[in-house]
Protein backbone atom coordinates (compact mmCIF):
# COMPACT_ATOMS: atom_id res chain seq x y z
CA UNK A 1 0.00 0.00 0.00
CA UNK A 2 1.42 3.51 -0.75
CA UNK A 3 1.53 6.33 1.15
CA UNK A 4 -1.43 7.78 -1.30
CA UNK A 5 -4.10 5.63 -0.15
CA UNK A 6 -3.82 6.76 3.33
CA UNK A 7 -4.25 9.91 2.23
CA UNK A 8 -7.73 12.18 3.42
CA UNK A 9 -9.78 14.10 1.61
CA UNK A 10 -11.05 17.39 2.23
CA UNK A 11 -14.63 17.54 1.23
CA UNK A 12 -14.41 19.48 -1.68
CA UNK A 13 -11.93 17.14 -3.13
CA UNK A 14 -13.95 16.78 -6.17
CA UNK A 15 -14.42 20.52 -6.72
CA UNK A 16 -10.77 20.79 -7.02
CA UNK A 17 -10.06 18.61 -9.28
CA UNK A 18 -12.91 19.64 -11.58
CA UNK A 19 -11.05 22.79 -11.83
CA UNK A 20 -8.06 21.00 -12.76
CA UNK A 21 -6.04 21.77 -9.32
CA UNK A 22 -2.29 19.94 -9.39
CA UNK A 23 -3.28 17.88 -6.30
CA UNK A 24 -0.33 16.94 -3.81
CA UNK A 25 0.10 15.60 -0.48
CA UNK A 26 0.44 17.83 2.88
CA UNK A 27 0.21 16.97 6.20
CA UNK A 28 -1.82 13.71 5.65
CA UNK A 29 -4.35 15.27 3.00
CA UNK A 30 -4.46 15.08 -0.61
CA UNK A 31 -4.80 19.02 -1.41
CA UNK A 32 -4.75 21.41 -3.98
CA UNK A 33 -1.24 23.41 -4.54
CA UNK A 34 -1.79 25.39 -7.78
CA UNK A 35 -5.14 25.76 -10.14
CA UNK A 36 -4.13 25.94 -13.68
CA UNK A 37 -3.47 29.87 -14.30
CA UNK A 38 -0.55 29.42 -11.50
CA UNK A 39 0.55 30.36 -8.65
CA UNK A 40 1.71 34.08 -9.20
CA UNK A 41 -1.67 34.16 -11.09
CA UNK A 42 -3.29 33.41 -7.51
CA UNK A 43 -0.70 35.06 -5.45
CA UNK A 44 -1.34 38.47 -7.87
CA UNK A 45 -5.49 37.66 -7.49
CA UNK A 46 -5.27 37.29 -3.73
CA UNK A 47 -3.01 40.57 -3.42
CA UNK A 48 -5.01 42.59 -5.91
CA UNK A 49 -8.59 40.94 -6.04
CA UNK A 50 -10.42 38.16 -4.47
CA UNK A 51 -8.91 34.14 -3.69
CA UNK A 52 -10.50 31.13 -2.35
CA UNK A 53 -9.01 28.23 -0.32
CA UNK A 54 -9.86 25.42 1.10
CA UNK A 55 -8.08 24.53 4.17
CA UNK A 56 -10.12 21.84 5.36
CA UNK A 57 -7.49 20.28 6.84
CA UNK A 58 -7.19 22.12 9.51
CA UNK A 59 -8.15 20.80 13.08
CA UNK A 60 -10.96 22.33 15.43
CA UNK A 61 -10.87 21.54 19.27
CA UNK A 62 -13.82 22.01 21.75
CA UNK A 63 -13.22 22.86 25.27
CA UNK A 64 -16.00 23.15 27.65
CA UNK A 65 -16.13 23.35 31.64
CA UNK A 66 -15.70 25.67 34.72
CA UNK A 67 -11.59 25.38 34.31
CA UNK A 68 -11.47 25.43 30.33
CA UNK A 69 -9.52 28.98 29.98
CA UNK A 70 -7.86 28.16 33.22
CA UNK A 71 -6.66 24.94 31.42
CA UNK A 72 -6.14 26.73 27.87
CA UNK A 73 -4.15 29.78 29.68
CA UNK A 74 -2.15 26.76 31.25
CA UNK A 75 -1.24 25.51 28.43
CA UNK A 76 -0.47 28.69 25.88
CA UNK A 77 1.57 31.73 25.76
CA UNK A 78 -1.02 34.34 25.24
CA UNK A 79 -3.16 35.07 27.83
CA UNK A 80 -6.51 34.03 27.00
CA UNK A 81 -8.35 35.11 29.93
CA UNK A 82 -8.11 38.87 28.30
CA UNK A 83 -10.01 37.84 25.39
CA UNK A 84 -13.60 39.01 25.63
CA UNK A 85 -16.96 36.79 23.64
CA UNK A 86 -16.41 36.55 20.05
CA UNK A 87 -12.37 37.88 20.00
CA UNK A 88 -10.06 35.58 18.66
CA UNK A 89 -6.38 35.47 19.98
CA UNK A 90 -3.73 34.05 17.97
CA UNK A 91 -1.17 32.08 20.78
CA UNK A 92 1.59 28.97 20.74
CA UNK A 93 0.74 25.83 22.41
CA UNK A 94 3.84 25.15 24.68
CA UNK A 95 5.75 22.33 26.18
CA UNK A 96 7.84 22.39 29.83
CA UNK A 97 11.22 23.63 27.74
CA UNK A 98 8.91 26.70 26.87
CA UNK A 99 9.12 25.37 22.88
CA UNK A 100 6.29 25.25 20.54
CA UNK A 101 4.47 22.40 20.20
CA UNK A 102 1.91 24.35 17.49
CA UNK A 103 0.59 28.08 17.11
CA UNK A 104 -3.22 27.86 16.93
CA UNK A 105 -6.39 30.52 17.32
CA UNK A 106 -8.24 30.50 20.08
CA UNK A 107 -12.05 31.50 19.84
CA UNK A 108 -14.21 32.58 22.89
CA UNK A 109 -17.40 31.66 23.24
CA UNK A 110 -19.60 32.23 26.08
CA UNK A 111 -19.63 28.87 27.48
CA UNK A 112 -16.50 27.59 25.43
CA UNK A 113 -13.46 27.78 23.67
CA UNK A 114 -12.82 26.57 19.91
CA UNK A 115 -9.57 25.83 19.18
CA UNK A 116 -7.94 25.92 15.49
CA UNK A 117 -4.72 23.91 15.16
CA UNK A 118 -2.59 23.03 12.16
CA UNK A 119 -3.71 19.52 9.96
CA UNK A 120 -0.03 18.45 10.61
CA UNK A 121 -0.02 18.56 14.22
CA UNK A 122 -3.35 17.53 14.91
CA UNK A 123 -2.79 14.20 16.66
CA UNK A 124 0.18 15.60 18.53
CA UNK A 125 -1.74 18.32 19.93
CA UNK A 126 -4.61 16.24 21.33
CA UNK A 127 -2.28 14.19 22.99
CA UNK A 128 -0.56 17.49 24.28
CA UNK A 129 -4.10 18.50 25.77
CA UNK A 130 -5.07 15.53 26.88
CA UNK A 131 -2.30 14.61 28.83
CA UNK A 132 -2.50 18.20 30.88
CA UNK A 133 -6.28 18.12 31.30
CA UNK A 134 -6.44 16.02 34.33
CA UNK A 135 -6.25 18.77 36.91
CA UNK A 136 -8.67 20.69 35.06
CA UNK A 137 -12.19 20.76 35.64
CA UNK A 138 -13.67 20.54 31.71
CA UNK A 139 -13.46 17.98 28.69
CA UNK A 140 -12.28 18.76 25.30
CA UNK A 141 -13.77 16.94 21.95
CA UNK A 142 -11.90 16.83 18.80
CA UNK A 143 -14.26 18.39 16.19
CA UNK A 144 -12.10 18.18 13.10
CA UNK A 145 -14.36 16.46 10.64
CA UNK A 146 -17.61 18.38 11.70
CA UNK A 147 -16.08 21.43 10.14
CA UNK A 148 -14.35 22.77 6.73
CA UNK A 149 -12.97 25.53 6.31
CA UNK A 150 -12.96 28.19 3.69
CA UNK A 151 -10.87 31.04 3.25
CA UNK A 152 -11.54 34.15 1.08
CA UNK A 153 -8.84 36.65 1.20
CA UNK A 154 -7.77 40.11 -0.47
CA UNK A 155 -9.51 44.06 -1.02
CA UNK A 156 -12.56 42.02 -2.65
CA UNK A 157 -13.08 39.49 -0.38
CA UNK A 158 -15.76 41.55 1.91
CA UNK A 159 -17.58 42.33 -0.82
CA UNK A 160 -17.88 39.13 -2.18
CA UNK A 161 -18.69 37.62 1.68
CA UNK A 162 -21.62 40.56 2.23
CA UNK A 163 -22.83 39.11 -1.17
CA UNK A 164 -23.78 35.83 0.24
CA UNK A 165 -24.84 36.80 4.27
CA UNK A 166 -27.22 38.67 5.89
CA UNK A 167 -24.30 39.43 8.42
CA UNK A 168 -22.80 43.11 8.28
CA UNK A 169 -19.26 42.46 7.78
CA UNK A 170 -18.43 46.05 7.51
CA UNK A 171 -18.83 46.06 11.79
CA UNK A 172 -16.40 43.12 12.09
CA UNK A 173 -13.34 44.01 13.61
CA UNK A 174 -9.81 41.81 12.93
CA UNK A 175 -9.90 38.87 14.69
CA UNK A 176 -13.65 39.00 16.11
CA UNK A 177 -15.47 36.61 14.99
CA UNK A 178 -20.04 35.89 14.87
CA UNK A 179 -22.19 33.06 14.09
CA UNK A 180 -24.04 33.73 10.84
CA UNK A 181 -25.58 32.18 7.53
CA UNK A 182 -23.42 32.05 4.30
CA UNK A 183 -24.85 30.68 1.50
CA UNK A 184 -27.73 29.62 3.46
CA UNK A 185 -25.25 27.69 5.26
CA UNK A 186 -24.48 27.94 8.91
CA UNK A 187 -20.79 29.16 9.74
CA UNK A 188 -18.64 30.83 11.98
CA UNK A 189 -17.78 33.72 10.20
CA UNK A 190 -14.34 34.86 10.92
CA UNK A 191 -12.34 38.14 10.51
CA UNK A 192 -8.96 36.25 10.09
CA UNK A 193 -6.83 34.77 7.55
CA UNK A 194 -3.18 34.19 6.46
CA UNK A 195 -2.53 35.98 3.65
CA UNK A 196 -1.65 40.02 4.85
CA UNK A 197 -4.97 40.93 3.11
CA UNK A 198 -8.45 41.67 3.78
CA UNK A 199 -10.25 38.47 4.29
CA UNK A 200 -12.49 36.10 6.21
CA UNK A 201 -12.67 32.34 7.27
CA UNK A 202 -15.49 30.70 7.18
CA UNK A 203 -16.35 27.12 9.14
CA UNK A 204 -19.29 25.37 7.64
CA UNK A 205 -20.24 21.81 8.47
CA UNK A 206 -18.34 19.69 6.61
CA UNK A 207 -21.43 18.06 4.15
CA UNK A 208 -21.95 21.59 3.09
CA UNK A 209 -19.03 23.39 2.61
CA UNK A 210 -19.46 22.56 -1.68
CA UNK A 211 -22.46 24.65 -1.36
CA UNK A 212 -20.42 27.55 -0.21
CA UNK A 213 -17.76 26.79 -2.44
CA UNK A 214 -20.09 26.75 -5.47
CA UNK A 215 -21.70 29.98 -4.17
CA UNK A 216 -18.49 31.86 -3.47
CA UNK A 217 -17.59 30.53 -7.33
CA UNK A 218 -20.70 31.36 -8.94
CA UNK A 219 -20.41 35.42 -7.96
CA UNK A 220 -17.53 35.02 -10.48
CA UNK A 221 -15.48 37.22 -8.43
CA UNK A 222 -12.45 34.88 -6.89
CA UNK A 223 -9.68 33.15 -8.08
CA UNK A 224 -9.50 29.58 -6.70
CA UNK A 225 -6.21 29.26 -5.05
CA UNK A 226 -3.85 26.54 -3.99
CA UNK A 227 -1.18 25.83 -1.15
CA UNK A 228 1.17 27.18 -3.26
CA UNK A 229 0.33 30.56 -3.24
CA UNK A 230 -0.75 30.56 0.49
CA UNK A 231 3.13 30.08 1.31
CA UNK A 232 4.21 33.06 -0.82
CA UNK A 233 1.05 35.07 0.55
CA UNK A 234 2.07 34.17 4.23
CA UNK A 235 5.77 34.38 3.51
CA UNK A 236 5.76 37.61 2.39
CA UNK A 237 3.62 39.08 5.40
CA UNK A 238 5.81 37.15 7.72
CA UNK A 239 3.94 34.97 9.03
CA UNK A 240 5.47 31.68 10.59
CA UNK A 241 4.87 27.89 9.58
CA UNK A 242 4.92 24.86 11.76
CA UNK A 243 8.07 23.03 10.39
CA UNK A 244 9.49 25.77 9.23
CA UNK A 245 9.75 28.85 11.63
CA UNK A 246 8.27 26.86 14.35
CA UNK A 247 9.19 23.64 15.75
CA UNK A 248 9.27 21.10 19.10
CA UNK A 249 12.83 23.29 19.83
CA UNK A 250 12.08 26.78 19.39
CA UNK A 251 10.51 29.02 21.77
CA UNK A 252 7.90 32.15 20.56
CA UNK A 253 10.44 34.29 21.38
CA UNK A 254 13.56 32.80 19.89
CA UNK A 255 10.55 33.14 16.60
CA UNK A 256 10.39 37.08 16.99
CA UNK A 257 6.48 36.18 18.82
CA UNK A 258 7.19 37.95 22.04
CA UNK A 259 4.18 39.84 21.36
CA UNK A 260 2.68 36.19 21.88
CA UNK A 261 3.76 35.94 25.61
CA UNK A 262 2.69 37.58 28.50
CA UNK A 263 5.57 36.52 31.06
CA UNK A 264 2.56 38.86 33.81
CA UNK A 265 -0.44 36.38 33.65
CA UNK A 266 -0.62 33.16 36.51
CA UNK A 267 2.07 30.14 36.17
CA UNK A 268 1.51 28.12 32.36
CA UNK A 269 3.63 25.44 30.76
CA UNK A 270 7.48 26.80 30.29
CA UNK A 271 7.15 30.12 32.05
CA UNK A 272 10.37 29.75 33.76
CA UNK A 273 12.46 29.29 30.36
CA UNK A 274 10.71 32.29 28.97
CA UNK A 275 11.52 34.30 31.97
CA UNK A 276 14.81 33.33 31.88
CA UNK A 277 14.88 33.89 27.94
CA UNK A 278 13.73 37.36 28.44
CA UNK A 279 16.04 38.11 31.57
CA UNK A 280 19.39 36.32 30.17
CA UNK A 281 18.58 37.08 26.21
CA UNK A 282 18.62 34.86 23.53
CA UNK A 283 20.97 32.27 21.63
CA UNK A 284 19.70 32.90 17.99
CA UNK A 285 16.49 34.95 16.64
CA UNK A 286 14.08 34.51 13.43
CA UNK A 287 15.19 37.08 11.11
CA UNK A 288 13.99 38.17 7.35
CA UNK A 289 16.24 38.46 4.81
CA UNK A 290 16.62 39.44 1.07
CA UNK A 291 19.59 38.59 -1.79
CA UNK A 292 21.11 41.48 -4.13
CA UNK A 293 21.70 39.12 -6.65
CA UNK A 294 18.63 37.44 -8.37
CA UNK A 295 19.34 33.96 -6.22
CA UNK A 296 16.46 32.25 -5.11
CA UNK A 297 16.31 30.54 -1.26
CA UNK A 298 14.88 27.27 -0.71
CA UNK A 299 13.73 25.79 2.67
CA UNK A 300 17.00 24.03 4.04
CA UNK A 301 19.43 25.46 2.60
CA UNK A 302 22.69 25.87 4.57
CA UNK A 303 22.86 29.12 6.54
CA UNK A 304 26.85 30.79 7.18
CA UNK A 305 27.44 33.41 9.60
CA UNK A 306 31.13 34.91 9.60
CA UNK A 307 32.97 31.15 8.66
CA UNK A 308 30.59 29.07 10.71
CA UNK A 309 27.37 27.18 9.92
CA UNK A 310 24.11 29.25 11.25
CA UNK A 311 21.65 26.26 10.12
CA UNK A 312 19.14 26.48 7.40
CA UNK A 313 16.90 28.70 5.74
CA UNK A 314 13.52 27.99 6.91
CA UNK A 315 11.71 29.71 3.99
CA UNK A 316 12.52 31.46 1.24
CA UNK A 317 10.91 32.32 -2.81
CA UNK A 318 11.12 34.75 -4.93
CA UNK A 319 8.67 37.07 -4.02
CA UNK A 320 5.81 38.17 -6.24
CA UNK A 321 4.76 41.52 -5.52
CA UNK A 322 7.98 42.77 -4.72
CA UNK A 323 9.57 40.94 -7.43
CA UNK A 324 12.86 39.98 -4.77
CA UNK A 325 14.08 37.01 -3.21
CA UNK A 326 12.99 36.56 0.32
CA UNK A 327 13.34 34.09 3.34
CA UNK A 328 13.92 33.80 6.56
CA UNK A 329 16.18 31.97 9.01
CA UNK A 330 17.73 32.01 12.53
CA UNK A 331 21.04 34.05 12.96
CA UNK A 332 22.91 34.40 16.93
CA UNK A 333 20.61 36.79 18.05
CA UNK A 334 23.98 39.15 18.06
CA UNK A 335 23.93 38.82 14.39
CA UNK A 336 19.95 39.51 14.02
CA UNK A 337 19.91 43.52 12.94
CA UNK A 338 18.99 44.85 10.10
CA UNK A 339 21.59 45.03 7.73
CA UNK A 340 23.98 42.02 8.83
CA UNK A 341 25.07 40.49 6.06
CA UNK A 342 25.69 36.18 6.00
CA UNK A 343 25.47 33.99 3.25
CA UNK A 344 22.86 31.08 1.95
CA UNK A 345 24.82 28.18 0.37
CA UNK A 346 22.99 27.71 -3.04
CA UNK A 347 23.78 24.65 -4.78
CA UNK A 348 27.69 24.66 -3.30
CA UNK A 349 28.12 29.02 -4.00
CA UNK A 350 28.18 31.04 -0.70
CA UNK A 351 25.28 34.02 -1.96
CA UNK A 352 25.60 36.95 0.25
CA UNK A 353 22.36 37.85 2.14
CA UNK A 354 21.39 40.97 4.00
CA UNK A 355 18.77 41.00 7.03
CA UNK A 356 15.80 42.88 6.58
CA UNK A 357 12.78 43.93 8.66
CA UNK A 358 9.71 41.26 9.12
CA UNK A 359 7.36 41.79 7.45
CA UNK A 360 8.44 42.36 3.52
CA UNK A 361 5.19 43.13 2.88
CA UNK A 362 2.29 45.09 4.89
CA UNK A 363 -0.86 46.37 2.77
CA UNK A 364 -1.87 50.07 3.04
CA UNK A 365 -4.08 50.93 5.59
CA UNK A 366 -5.34 48.56 8.44
CA UNK A 367 -5.66 45.19 8.71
Amino acid sequence: MTDTLTLRRTSLYDAHVSLGARIVPFAGWEMPVQYPAGISAEHKAVREACGLFDVSHMGEVVVRGPDAIAFVNFLTSNDVSALAVGQIQYSTLLTERGTIVDDLLVYRYPDHLFLVINAGNRDADIAHLRAHIGAFDCTMEDVSDSYALLAVQGPNAPAVVQRLTSTPLGEMKYYRFVDGEVAGVPAIISRTGYTGELGFELYVPWEQARAVWDALMATGDVTPCGLGARDTLRLEAGMALYGHELNIDTTPLEAGLAWLVKLGKSDFLGKDVLVLQHTDGLDRKLVGFTFDERAIPRSGMPVWYGDLPAGNVCSGTMSPTLSAPIGTCYLPAAAAVEGTVFAVDIRGKHVQARVVPLPFYKRAGKA
